[in-house]
């Protein structure tokens, strides 16, 4: 009797401890099976321009550093370009030719030249005096009959040609007081309007061996060292807009009914000992694949698809750097 119930016993408290143990086992594995809330991790991003040069070059001097802070109109870097200096020189002295071209029109004919015109002007019309005097003479002798025709004749032909050579020296005394004719002058002044635009074109090419910060920022990577050639358009420097930040995430498509174009939410950053700030979305765009998208799933699931997800902070966050980690965590 006292064996049966030792047996009863045992078997009432084997139960007992198999039930407790079903029991702990399965508390834990409900709170280790418990669906934690959904963690999605972005970063911060900001906006960059690459410096860089219309001309090819050496690098001569750089200005600045990673890290430095700049702003518009700073001085970035100096390039030497022998080229452009040499093709300056060119241009200069094409508009000092076009120049001097262009005075000599303006200022007309030496002044010895309009004095040479003028004197013989005036020995054509001393001429044209003698001429007349002795075609009267021989008219009147002719009218006599003292002289023969041919007499009076060549006294009228001499004093036509006369007249005919007073006309043609003032004639050219007048062209060379003129000076140059109208389409000459405007020739030459497009002459050196032309040669200006010339300087004008490789000047700017000059100052583009001076490259200037565009926009306020700090500068996040320089690419050439000093003595290295770079070509035309090659990136010297990049320079972060600080003051252009925002965030991006890469977020599943079942997680996001909460974040829609305009709507704003809240989100930590770890690295500002998990800081909490306000986001506005003001981006979203699927992720597109390299090929036709299609359902593999055939059991009532279904595939689903990751959008780009970018939002900017409402209000300037201090300390806040690209590449820090910004977390949203689902309600």
């Amino acid at each position: 009797m006292m064996a049966q119930k030792s047996q009863n016993s045992n078997m009432l408290l084997a139960f007992i401890t198999l039930l407790g143990v079903i029991i702990i086992v399965g508390l834990v594995g409900f709170f280790m099976l418990k669906k934690e809330p959904e963690m999605m991790q972005g970063q911060a991003e900001v906006t960059e321009y690459r410096v860089s040069s219309k001309v090819p070059g050496r690098i001569l001097e750089l200005k600045v550093h990673e890290g430095d802070k700049v702003q518009v109109g700073d001085t970035l870097a100096r390039l030497e370009a022998p080229d452009v200096t040499a093709k300056l020189e060119q241009a200069q002295s094409a508009e000092d030719a076009a120049q001097a071209q262009n005075q000599k029109a303006i200022k007309g004919t030496r002044v010895e030249e309009i004095q040479g015109a003028f004197e013989l002007w005036q020995k054509s019309k001393a001429g044209v005096v003698i001429a007349d005097k002795s075609y009267k003479r021989m008219k009147n002798l002719y009218e006599q009959g003292v002289v023969p025709a041919q007499k009076y004749d060549e006294a009228t032909a001499l004093r036509d040609a006369a007249i005919a050579t007073e006309k043609a020296a003032r004639s050219q005394y007048s062209m060379a007081r003129n000076g140059a004719q109208r389409e000459d002058k405007m020739t030459t002044a497009a002459i050196v309007n032309r040669a200006k635009g010339a300087v004008a074109e490789v000047n700017s090419y000059v100052k583009e061996t001076y490259l200037i910060a565009q926009t306020a920022g700090e500068v996040s990577e320089v690419y050439p060292e000093v003595g290295e050639l770079v070509g035309t358009g090659a990136p010297i420097m990049s320079i972060a807009v600080m003051s252009d930040m925002w965030t991006t995430f890469n977020i599943r498509e079942d997680l996001l009914k909460d974040l829609t174009v305009g709507k704003t939410f809240t989100a930590f950053i770890p690295a500002l000992n998990n800081k909490q700030i306000t986001l506005k979305v003001t981006y979203m765009k699927d992720l597109g694949t390299y090929a036709a998208w299609k359902a593999t799933k055939t059991t009532g699931q279904y595939d689903l698809k990751t959008f780009e997800v970018k939002a900017r902070p409402l209000t300037p966050i201090p300390y806040l750097r690209p590449g820090m980690s910004v977390i949203i965590k689902e309600k």
